[in-house]
């Protein structure tokens, strides 16, 4: 049977020369599984492969969407297996790369069929936010799915968004759409995690910031200020570089901060991987050992 190799961890941890690796040695292309890299224009602040990197392996899933494009762990989970199906047919075994936690569940396990949000709905969730606040919409959503209420956290304005967008659209409670039930794949799912100790991870997360903002990630935000609004922005890196932009902030006051919310989302992408009992963890340094797992494993599934 054939095998998809997935490599995750959490962000700055070191998987894309690590990808790079394992890639040339399974000749294989990386199926990238970051949600923001997906888009264009955002290079710099998604630390996205460099166009030397594409060079080197064929890359799927990165710069391929406008900043203004919707999109969704559903349809993530949809192409993705159908370009898998394809690549099959020429690899025996594929690599999937990255650190989006829902978006490697997608593909792994797959995700409910909630429906995809249309505009004007998302407009007027968003408008709702804006002038009546999360409190509001938060207490309107333990109206309308009391269930979800219960477990959602509360603090996460995109997950109680989300919820009573599917409760305007559809008519439903967002807990009426969620089975949880897992999919079965036409392939062997191979999980290898990469991590480092924490002092040494918010070593490297904070290096990268600095070298972000030498790069030019100010001036990458100030291009896409049009484009604000878009889902796509609404990540770290992006939000703090606006709030320098709109006058807010300092830009090393907006530094410090954009290192501690990367540093907060590490920790939130290792608490969401501790619970998949099918990782196997390496240091990024053992190089060697993860390809003699690689090959074992891909073996063992072959046989």
């Amino acid at each position: 049977m054939k095998t998809l190799v997935v490599l995750l961890g959490p962000t700055a941890v070191g998987k894309t020369e690590l990808a790079l690796s394992i890639a040339d040695h399974l000749g294989s292309p990386i199926i990238n599984a970051d949600s923001r890299q997906i888009y264009r224009d955002m290079h710099i602040g998604t630390a996205a492969p460099t166009a030397e990197q594409q060079a080197r392996v064929k890359h799927y899933f990165v710069g391929s969407l406008s900043i203004d494009e919707y999109y969704s762990a559903a349809r993530y989970e949809t192409e993705v297996l159908g370009l898998t199906e394809e690549l099959f047919k020429r690899h025996d075994t594929l690599l999937l790369s990255g650190g989006s936690m829902l978006y490697i569940d997608a593909v792994c396990k797959g995700i409910d069929d909630i429906p995809t949000i249309h505009e004007e709905t998302r407009s007027l969730l968003r408008q709702r936010l804006d002038t009546e606040g999360l409190d509001t919409l938060t207490r309107e959503l333990k109206l309308l799915d009391p269930e979800y209420y219960a477990t959602v956290d509360l603090k996460n304005t995109k997950r109680i968004v989300h919820a009573l967008e599917v409760c305007y659209q559809t008519g439903r409670t967002f807990t009426s759409y969620r089975t949880a039930t897992r999919k079965r794949r036409p392939f062997n799912i191979v999980k290898i995690g990469i991590n480092r100790p924490r002092a040494e991870l918010f070593e490297r997360i904070n290096l990268r910031v600095d070298e972000m903002l030498e790069a030019g990630l100010l001036e990458e935000a100030r291009a896409l200020m049009p484009h604000r609004e878009a889902n796509a922005l609404n990540t770290v890196g992006y939000k703090e570089m606006f709030q320098v932009l709109d006058g807010t902030w300092t830009l090393d006051f907006a530094r410090e901060r954009m290192k501690k919310n990367t540093r907060v989302y590490a920790k939130k992408q290792l608490t969401w991987f501790a619970h998949d009992t099918e990782i196997r963890w390496f240091h990024p340094d053992e190089g060697e050992a993860i390809l003699a797992y690689v090959d074992a494993t891909t073996q063992a599934n072959a046989d």
